[in-house]
């Protein structure tokens, strides 16, 4: 335990390594569209809780296999953003499922450390073309759901996207009152 929170407060943090393609601003909503390199993720996924809930048991867990939970004892440092795939239903609220994703830093990248707790399965995931919005505070479920609906309103009909599902995503442990970063991404096409 100790060594998730030293890892989560003094580690070193790196930024999960992508390219701004484009960036635009319509209706009061500034975006970008952003190019992701793929590779090797931790994930949880959790179904049957709120939002809210699900997302804080599951990041506790990434942070513990990051600080030292897994078969090498490996402080691996923190990647950000901690990017949560949500399902939102017709209404526009999310269903009760997520999947949280931590990328691996770089430098664990070719042999990740395995996780020592069963519910964390490594990935290998693809690159991928995201727009993007942002927005501060402490993010929960009814932010998220709302820039996600500005997002796809300030897109329109110009660009092509999932519509299933989307990616919440925070850069900031929870520690930091002023200055947090929060983005919505809908993976395109």
């Amino acid at each position: 335990m100790f060594g998730m929170i030293r890892n989560s407060l003094l580690g070193t943090t790196e930024v999960w390594p992508n390219r701004v393609l484009r960036t635009g601003v319509q209706d009061d909503v500034a975006y970008e569209e952003r190019e992701y390199d793929g590779g090797k993720f931790a994930a949880v996924e959790l179904t049957g809780k709120p939002f809210d809930k699900a997302l804080k048991e599951a990041v506790l867990k990434l942070l513990k296999y990051i600080g030292g939970s897994n078969d090498q004892g490996a402080e691996m440092g923190m990647m950000v953003p901690v990017c949560t795939t949500v399902f939102p239903g017709d209404d526009g609220s999310l269903q009760q499922k997520v999947k949280v994703l931590l990328r691996i830093p770089s430098q664990f990248q070719a042999n990740p450390p395995l996780p020592s707790d069963d519910s964390i399965q490594i990935e290998d995931r693809e690159g991928m073309t995201v727009y993007s919005t942002q927005f501060g505070g402490y993010a929960k479920e009814v932010d998220y759901v709302n820039y996600a609906a500005k997002l796809t309103s300030a897109l329109g009909n110009e660009a092509t996207f999932h519509k299933d599902f989307y990616f919440c995503n925070g850069y900031d442990p929870p520690m930091k009152p002023y200055g947090r970063r929060n983005e919505v991404w809908l993976l395109k096409k």
